[in-house]
């Protein structure tokens, strides 16, 4: 019977078990239906991977009408099982197959929820289901749970095969989830040259291997080019090259930040066993799952002869204690782990996302995420135990709290520290400013260090005349007032990112720092003010213009943080989109608003965007989603059209939205590069739409070149050492 519109529009929703019946019941009974790949096609590569396993325990999920089953059925393959949540299409296949096949089975069951015992099952055949399952508008929970079934009742050695369409959001999924321990090969299906069907049918075939093993991928998809539509093979091979990437450098040796998903997919082995001295970092949560993600160590203790006071405890790490030798490094952790007497310990480290939240969210978002990695250990009844150590602040006076319309309430508050690092002994002697955002549940928004400003000979004369009450009731009060903003000072790690990607522009810098020309820098997002103030002293021949949304944050920034403005520093208040995309418009992106008199400059153009996000449903902590659309980075490109960079402070909530983002800029712009320090959650971008400017051959030179026009110091080679080229 052929599929009509009508038999089509009962499956408006391919997940929808009244939708099959409906669809099976207005098809009717008594013939085969297949939607793809007909038997002919796989008849001769399922034959040569199934040839001797004529005994084997075969399943076949999500079977419906097709005839797959019947034919291996009377090619001796006998011992099959076939699952289908539809009882219309069951109900039918018995009746056809019952007598002419009695040894074949069929139930009603739902894939994602398998009623059978653990390596039941040496194949599971799957032609479509996964696809079905799998539809763009649906996401990944349904596909997720059936493979995770699959791989369940799969034996040890079992081939789990899957005929595909193999469209993007199926790869995305299928692919990761047989990262690790899985031997992955896959071919196209050969189609008649009379096929009407417009879509290339893959088979891709998995076998269960040793857990946490990372194999090579077999593709044969350049054999299959006589007969293999190349179009659809070409975007599967893409995707199996990003997929070869992620998988060598799991063998690299390198210690790769993995996601709680890999260690659940098995990449360093059963969780569900103690391991003497294993030890693996990874990120914890992300977005749609937990309210926050967080990096993590996760460690089991080197020695299990002893007695442990917890079989799992966790242990969360505050952003101002981070940096500090018992936390940041691998010796010190395992001392950590050593005092905690637990047999395996998850180091948490809470960053500028976590400051000042809630103590009691922070252990709720966590506790469902590090239950995934608990032992089994040996008559434990006992909770995982939350241990912290202190936030390090030892003192705290709060300067302001405000609430603006734009950014919601925010406190300016200066601290002192309890801790000292190892390089810096008076560092608990040391004050600093910060601003805080509680819409972003505390985020330390800009931190600045408080220096003492020395009086004047004046003032020290007038304090020798005064009387010893008076001097102690002066410097009592002016102990605070004595104290100013050392803007020679980066607070946040990320700034000093920045700094040291102007290298990749560092000839064009020299050239007009030697000239006396100012180049060109807007700079959207004010903040505190502390990386304009900073750039402004660091970088002199900078002409500076700062685009803030709410007025009050430069009140703040003027009035708490010593920012001013002055020739080469001004303040647009307004919209950052809409300036720049007026300024692009503007005599081909001469921006007329901070070339004096609206003519243009020849130098090298820099557009730094540094702007924190009130909506995380984007998944973007920074910047705003508005700002990484096609239509702002067009802008920016025209803005840049002389030759330039486009900086990008990014905080990305998952791995999926980071990628998007980096996509979008590889699209509009010639060359991307990233620096991401091991210690921040920020990921810095530098995009320019041109070579003109660009020093990408000798970044060493380059480095050197902008470290010596610095005013201020910052470590320029190290940083760069990290510095990727994305495109």
């Amino acid at each position: 019977m052929a599929t009509t519109p009508a038999l089509l529009g009962a499956l408006e929703d391919f997940t929808s078990r009244e939708n099959w019946d409906k669809f099976f019941a207005l098809r009717g009974g008594g013939d085969s239906f297949e939607w793809y790949a007909e038997w002919p096609q796989i008849k001769s590569p399922l034959r040569s991977l199934l040839l001797g396993a004529e005994g084997a325990d075969i399943l076949v999920p999500g079977c419906g009408s097709s005839a797959l089953s019947e034919e291996l059925y009377d090619l001796g393959f006998r011992r099959i099982t076939n699952i289908d949540f539809s009882r219309v299409i069951v109900a039918d296949m018995l009746r056809r197959h019952a007598r002419v096949r009695p040894e074949m089975r069929w139930r009603v069951m739902d894939m994602t929820k398998m009623q059978f015992p653990d390596g039941s099952f040496d194949f599971i055949l799957d032609k479509g289901g996964l696809d079905a399952l799998m539809e763009p508008e649906v996401g990944t929970e349904l596909g997720m749970k059936y493979l995770n079934e699959a791989k369940r009742v799969l034996k040890s050695g079992g081939k789990f095969v899957c005929f595909t369409l193999a469209e993007s959001h199926v790869l995305e999924l299928l692919l990761p989830e047989f990262r690790f321990g899985w031997d992955i090969s896959i071919q196209a299906i050969a189609s008649e040259r009379s096929s009407k069907s417009a879509f290339q049918t893959f088979m891709v075939v998995m076998v269960k291997g040793k857990m946490g093993v990372v194999h090579k991928i077999e593709s044969r998809l350049d054999q299959n080019a006589e007969y293999c539509n190349m179009k659809q093979a070409n975007a599967v091979i893409h995707a199996l090259q990003d997929e070869i990437r992620i998988r060598e450098s799991h063998t690299s040796g390198v210690d790769v930040l993995l996601s709680l998903r890999d260690l659940q997919l098995g990449a360093i082995g059963n969780l569900k066993v103690i391991v003497p001295g294993r030890r693996r970092q990874l990120i914890l949560g992300e977005q749609g799952s937990s309210l926050y993600s967080y990096k993590a160590v996760f460690m089991d203790a080197k020695s299990q002869a002893g007695v442990f006071a917890y079989h799992c405890g966790v242990f969360i790490v505050p952003k101002a204690r981070a940096q500090e030798w018992l936390f940041a490094s691998e010796e010190g952790q395992w001392v950590v782990v050593e005092s905690a007497k637990a047999a395996r310990l998850i180091m948490v480290f809470l960053d500028s996302r976590h400051a000042n939240a809630d103590m009691d969210v922070i252990k709720k978002d966590l506790s469902p995420l590090v239950k995934d990695l608990e032992p089994e250990y040996p008559e434990e009844t006992d909770p995982i135990q939350f241990m912290m150590a202190s936030d390090g602040v030892k003192q705290r006076d709060i300067l302001q709290e405000v609430t603006s319309e734009i950014t919601g309430p925010m406190v300016v508050e200066d601290v002192v520290y309890e801790n000292v690092d190892a390089d810096q002994s008076c560092m608990s002697e040391k004050m600093f400013r910060r601003l805080i955002f509680k819409r972003s549940s505390g985020l330390v928004q800009s931190e600045a260090l408080l220096i003492s400003d020395s009086p004047s000979e004046e003032t020290d004369n007038k304090n020798k005349n005064s009387s010893t009450a008076s001097r102690r009731k002066s410097q009592k009060k002016g102990s605070k007032n004595s104290l100013r903003i050392d803007h020679s000072y980066l607070g946040s790690s990320y700034h000093s990112s920045i700094i040291c990607g102007l290298s990749l522009v560092a000839s064009a810098l020299t050239a007009a720092a030697s000239s006396g020309e100012k180049v060109n820098t807007t700079i959207v997002g004010l903040g505190a003010g502390s990386l304009p103030m900073f750039l402004r002293g660091c970088l002199p021949f900078l002409d500076i213009e700062v685009v803030e949304l709410d007025p009050m944050m430069e009140e703040v920034a003027k009035k708490y943080f010593g920012f001013s403005t002055d020739e080469q520093m001004k303040v647009h208040l307004g919209d950052g989109i809409k300036f720049i995309e007026e300024s692009a418009v503007a005599d081909h992106g001469i921006s007329t608003h901070s070339v004096p008199n609206g003519k243009g400059s020849n130098t090298v153009r820099i557009l730094i965007v540094d702007v924190d996000s009130s909506d995380l449903s984007s998944g973007l902590s920074c910047p705003p989603a508005n700002f990484v659309e096609d239509a702002f980075l067009v802008s920016a490109k025209k803005f840049l059209s002389a030759g330039g960079l486009l900086i990008i402070n990014l905080v990305a909530r998952s791995s999926a939205v980071r990628e998007m983002v980096v996509s979008r800029l590889k699209v509009v712009f010639e060359h991307l590069y990233s620096l991401q320090l091991e210690e921040d959650v920020n990921e810095v971008l530098f995009a320019s739409p041109s070579e003109r400017y660009l020093e990408t051959d000798h970044l060493d030179e380059a480095a050197a070149k902008l470290k010596a026009m610095l005013k201020y110091p910052v470590d320029v080679e190290s940083d760069m050492k990290n510095l990727q080229r994305l495109k």
